[in-house]
């Protein structure tokens, strides 16, 4: 019993399992055995230096450092780090290695351990990085802009909202401020003073080391970190780390967040509640999970709200998180309309207050309960199969915030002591914390003046008066259905079962024409990946109906796909895991999910209700339905980034009713009848389906489930949208037949260019088997080197992209193949057409010159290093099997298809040469490609680009 426990007990500072300690020079270190996933090891150099330590004038030096660190340190010159990273088979790109935070820095590389040589080095880096970084005037200046272009990225509207929320709930404390800094200091700051900084406070009493991975023993990686660290010392005097205070507030805080780019309103309310700075107590951890339990509950009804027909908001979301080290902020974000914001504080001001007057219910607690169990069985089944990433996370939480890592087994038996007592009352009490007065910031934000700061305090006001007078009435709870199926199918039967051992997968035809493909592994012990598709999708619809259909998925989620509404149906699953999910594509139709092999049939139900369900919609479904689509389309069209988007797709893909981008007045020509009569079209023949599952499964306990749910799916009296793969429709595409340039131009806040470059993929679809390998190819080689002109040769971006675009592309055999391959990055507009023509300029040298031997080596050992990991993951085996069924060579024999795909990635990968890549680039995209492309640029309101050829 939880009163048995010792409340008082300190729970242990030691870290479980790992191999923990500290160097003479006062460097920590961490080192954990885990095999998941195998072979590989995950590294970080964690640094107690963000930028809460920075003085004003090196606002953002914290986050410079990190950047300088891979350009150059004592051992690796130029950017060598990177090459390395890659030629081990790592990609490098922004944010991917390393990370700056308010209270720390984070240096994190995933490297292969099936040498020892590798992994020394990478940890070498990582002793580079604590000492060793190399902070000259010429390594300053390359990255000047590259950071000043993440600075414009991180001042669009969802930043600048951030800094406002920060601003006003971090008000006079140095927990305000952003690790991007200040463009001042980015622009002027001195190799000097960032020196003093790094010297300063990249002691090594402030860093840790912290390996997780497949190691065969940990002395062997210690050893590797007392030889790179062991003899270096700090040059620091005194390196402690000052505490910074949050000052606490009697009165709540308003704001009124006003931006011309903010695509839709919203109101925010945050709770601030102070850290225990004390060794973690028994009891302590109790009081999490009393927060879980109430945070559980609280969204629940919230989300409850949000689904009235009258609803006072459209969205909800509540979270907590260490934002600042001294305290935990909850935060409450209610998406709203424009003049809703008011309705939407007031309502969820009221619910608190409603938990603070008469509770929670013994329902809404015991679902609460039903969903904590249920996490704790996952993370228990999964407790030795944890990816070394979760170890990692965890380990950084103990160096930087002092958190207790404690065993799976040791959390899950305090929760179940814990959980066995508690009561309603003791998680309704929660609520007393999340009063609008002591440590409360209320902050709205919508695109023009209309909610001031005193309607915001009117409402507190209004809503702590109905409190005070206990005129808020307790909460009505709704009846939850217990069963999911009310009428049990009549099982069928098994017509044929074949078994191809090349992939370990059994096949079952079943008696109503669905086909299913099962294999089973143990990759990981609570994981069952689930999947259907079936050919025919929105081309084949009707112009005049292509609104209506192509809205089919969210209307009849809205409705109830699954024969009830959304709130109930997440009522009826508390505490199972299983999830499914319909969407209805260009020229399939799908539906996914996964759950917990015990949760098998419940899953298999939903697919069983998919089918089965009516999906009507009444007067107040269409209410709902229409107020959610105003909302959402009236946000894309306020959305300039969206809007831009829509352009750039009309661009490249041509002006059809097929690319145009939904407005709020094509809304009256939706007819939900009709979206509903299609979804409903789509899901009702069971032979059209061919479905894959992949997990952990027993067959003994699967097929008869399988028999009984999938079988059991009625066959209609006459086939309903059963098509033939290479008969499909093709929706309306056509790339320009000549280069195309517009420019689209926005008032914006902060100002910067956005870059969408476009070629035709110039493929039949009958060629797409043997090119398909060449795209993806070419998809990381153009990553790779446009990252490298334009960011480390020209310094002037901070990140682009590389994207393949085939969501008009028939899966058949026939026709030309529909898509393009764009290159996007973001800059400053001054240099925009300098960039395009130096992007220009690369892919064609590309394609007269190819690649170099070291870079197609590179990128394949890249490939190769990602499908050794993936190997390890069901979802990989999954779509593995699913796009073998996809083959535009399938014909009847899944084995056959997926050995057929392994080998030519097997003779792709020992055809390919220099000679060969260049052949493929010129065949893929238009050679010379400056002749032929489209260029759409985003720029601000008073700029414009010129054309130059």
């Amino acid at each position: 019993m939880a009163d048995q426990l010792d409340m008082e007990e300190v729970l242990s500072g030691n870290p479980y399992d790992t191999d923990f300690g500290k160097l003479a020079n006062g460097l920590t270190y961490y080192v954990k055995v885990n095999d998941r996933p195998r072979m590989r090891a995950h590294l970080v150099l964690a640094v107690r230096a963000g930028c809460v330590l920075e003085e004003e004038e090196e606002e953002g030096v914290a986050h410079i450092i990190e950047h300088l660190a891979f350009s150059a340190t004592s051992s690796f010159q130029k950017h060598e780090i990177v090459k390395f990273l890659t030629r081990i088979g790592l990609e490098f790109g922004a944010c991917q290695n390393a990370e700056t935070t308010v209270d720390g820095t984070f240096y994190k590389l995933i490297v292969p351990i099936d040498n020892t040589e590798t992994l020394s080095q990478a940890i070498s880096i990582l002793s580079e990085f604590s000492s060793e970084i190399r902070i000259s005037t010429e390594d300053l200046d390359n990255e000047r802009n590259p950071i000043l272009q993440e600075y414009r990225d991180s001042k669009e509207i969802e930043g600048r909202m951030s800094d406002a929320l920060f601003g006003i709930l971090f008000e006079d404390s140095k927990y305000q401020r952003s690790p991007i800094g200040l463009v001042q200091v980015i622009e002027t700051v001195t190799p000097e003073t960032v020196k003093q900084f790094y010297s300063k406070w990249y002691n090594f009493h402030n860093i840790a080391v912290i390996a997780v991975g497949d190691f065969p023993n940990t002395e062997t990686v210690v050893d590797m970190i007392k030889t790179h660290f062991g003899s270096k010392v700090s040059s620091a005097v005194n390196a402690n780390i000052p505490k910074f205070l949050v000052p606490t507030h009697q009165m709540p805080r308003f704001k009124c967040f006003v931006d011309s780019e903010a695509s839709k309103s919203s109101v925010q309310i945050c709770f601030k509640t102070p850290v225990n700075e004390s060794p973690m107590t028994v009891k302590d951890y109790k009081n999490r999970v009393v927060e879980f339990m109430f945070h559980v509950a609280m969204r629940r009804r919230f989300n409850k709200v949000s689904d009235k027909i009258d609803r006072p908001y459209f969205r909800f979301r509540m979270e907590a998180g260490l934002f600042a080290k001294p305290v935990k902020v909850h935060v409450l974000t209610s998406e709203c309309k424009e003049d809703g914001i008011i309705l939407a504080l007031e309502a969820m001001l009221t619910e608190l207050a409603r938990v603070r007057l008469h509770g929670f219910s013994e329902q809404e607690i015991y679902l609460a309960h039903k969903l904590i169990v249920s996490k704790l069985e996952s993370a228990y089944l999964q407790r030795d199969q944890m990816e070394s990433v979760h170890f990692q996370e965890g380990l950084i939480k103990h160096f930087i915030h002092d958190e207790p890592v404690l065993s799976i087994q040791h959390e899950a038996k305090l929760r179940r002591e814990f959980l066995r007592d508690m009561s309603a009352s003791e998680i309704s009490d929660y609520a007393k914390k999340f009063h609008s007065t002591v440590n409360c910031v209320i902050m709205s934000t919508q695109p023009r003046d209309g909610v001031t700061v005193k309607d915001l305090e009117d409402a507190v006001i209004k809503i702590n008066s109905r409190e005070k007078d206990k005129s808020i009435s307790s909460w009505y709870e709704e009846p939850i259905p217990e069963e999911i199926v009310t009428t049990k199918p009549e099982p069928g039967t098994l017509v044929k079962c074949s078994d191809f051992h090349n992939i370990g997968a059994t096949e079952l035809i079943l008696s109503n024409g669905m086909r299913v493909c099962y294999k089973c592994t143990d990759l990981l012990n609570d994981q069952v990946v689930i999947s259907g598709f079936a050919y025919g999708g929105l081309s084949e619809v009707k112009e005049s109906d292509y609104l209506s259909c192509c809205l089919a998925t969210q209307i009849a989620g809205k409705i109830g796909i699954l024969g009830y509404k959304p709130s109930v149906l997440k009522d009826i699953l508390t505490g199972n895991t299983a999830v499914v999910g319909p969407l209805i594509e260009s020229y399939t139709r799908t539906f996914s999910g996964s759950c917990l092999p015990a949760d098998l049939e419940t899953a298999l139900q939903l697919i069983y209700q998919l089918f089965l369900a009516s999906v009507i919609p009444k007067d107040e479904d269409i209410k709902m339905v229409m107020d959610m689509a105003k909302h959402i389309f009236s946000s894309e069209e306020n959305n300039q980034y969206r809007v831009f988007e829509s352009l750039v797709k009309e661009c490249t893909h041509g002006k059809s009713y097929f690319t145009r981008p939904k407005r709020v007045g094509d809304l009256e020509n939706v007819d939900l009848h009709k979206a509903c009569d299609f979804f409903k079209d789509c899901y009702t023949d069971p032979s059209n389906f061919t479905v894959v599952i992949v997990g952990n499964l027993v067959p003994d306990v699967a097929i008869p489930l399988i028999l009984k749910y999938l079988a059991g799916i009625p066959i209609p009296s006459s086939p309903v949208m059963k098509f033939n793969r290479d008969e499909l429709k093709q929706l309306p595409y056509a790339f320009p037949t000549e280069t195309v340039r517009e420019v689209v131009c926005f008032p914006m806040v902060e100002e910067s260019s956005t870059v969408k470059l476009s070629f035709p993929l110039l493929l039949k679809n009958e060629e797409m088997t043997e090119y398909n390998r060449f795209i993806a190819l070419w998809q990381n080689l153009l990553s790779t080197k446009l990252f490298e002109v334009l960011r480390f040769e020209l310094g002037e971006i901070y990140d682009c992209d590389v994207i393949v675009n085939a969501a008009a592309s028939m899966p058949s055999n026939v026709g030309n193949f529909c898509g393009d391959l764009t290159v996007e990055f973001s800059c400053e507009p001054e240099v925009t057409q300098s960039l395009v023509d130096a992007t220009l300029e690369e892919i064609q040298r590309l394609q007269d010159e190819g690649p170099l031997t070291e870079e197609l080596e590179a990128a394949l050992e890249i490939d190769r290093r990602e499908s050794e990991t993936a190997l390890q993951k069901n979802g990989w085996w999954h779509e593995r099997i699913l796009a073998s069924y996809q083959s535009k060579i399938y014909s009847g024999d899944v084995g056959a298809s997926f050995d057929a795909a392994e080998n030519r990635d097997l003779t792709f990968r020992n055809n390919l040469t220099p000679e060969v890549a260049r052949t493929a680039l010129r065949k893929l995209i238009p050679y010379p490609c400056k002749n032929w492309y489209t260029l759409v640029t985003l720029m601000p309101e008073d700029n414009s680009v010129e054309d130059s050829e």
